[in-house]
């Protein structure tokens, strides 16, 4: 049983936070703080704000918290430090919390509990709560056994064998969901062994983010760049969906930006909406290829 009993090894629940001192408070409020199950791990990564101030002081007010700063940027490099060289082997689970993300009532207990009623899942997964798309993606989250990279939760035991397999997050990904989600759903082998049962959706489970403010110019510049990093993940998928069908996760580069001279010549921009910014994110990704 997770976090079943009183003996048993906390659940490590980790935040990755750049630059958000607006909505860190907030999300740390609505996590288990001084509850001796859970061992909470802030990491600010590369931040140039008070995110770590922030931090620090409500870390010093409980027991269970401890704050990570970290100099470098990317989200990808400090999961796979926090994740993979940090915390301790043989943890019940660990539960993943994006900085901006406020994580509803009962949703970490909801995930936990995924894994006891579905021993086949190696990744349980939280839909998002508001946002005017919500409804779509939760139903979307069902059909495709989907992965929000805001709040989801791994087995331990997955997190162990994915650390001793030397897989690791490529540097320069964007996001962390989808190559987790696929390496949970392959079981770390070979595209062929694909099954949706190991990601698990928990619809009693959700998060809160900052919804689009269409009346705020700061709202505006934030989607937009969102929008051209959605445009860089969909070609980087592209990509990692190859080497997992041709040589596996133990395949998966340092850096995508290395592989990205062999497949740009190849990518093309979609249509409508998505043309600008795929543009944009091709012009990206050609001037980090090498």
């Amino acid at each position: 049983m997770i976090n079943g009993g009183a003996d048993a090894a906390p659940v490590a629940v980790v935040v990755l936070a750049h630059n958000e001192e607006r909505r860190i408070a907030r999300c740390l409020a609505t996590l288990p703080l001084s509850d001796a199950g859970f061992a909470i791990h802030v990491v600010v990564n590369g931040s140039c704000d008070s995110t770590a101030a922030i931090v620090a002081s409500i870390a010093a007010q409980h027991d269970n918290l401890t704050l990570h700063d970290w100099p470098e940027p990317g989200k990808a490099r400090s999961w796979n430090r926090i994740i993979l060289d940090t915390l301790p082997s043989a943890l019940p689970a660990v539960v993943l919390v994006d900085g901006d993300a406020e994580v509803a009532a009962g949703a970490i207990p909801a995930l936990l509990a995924a894994f006891d009623t579905h021993p086949q899942a190696n990744l349980a997964s939280a839909p998002p709560l508001n946002g005017r798309r919500a409804d779509h993606y939760r139903r979307l989250m069902v059909q495709s056994h989907g992965v929000f990279g805001d709040l989801y939760a791994l087995r331990g035991s997955f997190v162990d064998r994915l650390r001793a397999s030397g897989i690791r997050l490529p540097l320069d990904l964007v996001g962390d969901d989808g190559l987790v989600g696929a390496l949970a759903k392959t079981d770390l082998g070979a595209l062929s062994q694909w099954r949706e049962e190991r990601v698990c959706p928990v619809m009693a489970a959700g998060f809160r983010c900052e919804p689009f403010a269409p009346l705020n110019p700061r709202s505006w510049r934030m989607q937009h760049g969102r929008m051209i990093n959605y445009a860089v993940r969909h070609f980087q998928d592209r990509i990692i969906t190859q080497v997992l069908r041709d040589l596996g996760p133990e395949g998966l580069p340092e850096r995508l930006a290395s592989l990205y001279p062999q497949h740009l010549s190849g990518f093309k921009p979609r249509g409508g909406l998505w043309s600008w910014f795929d543009r944009r994110a091709l012009a990206r990704m050609q001037a980090k290829a090498f």
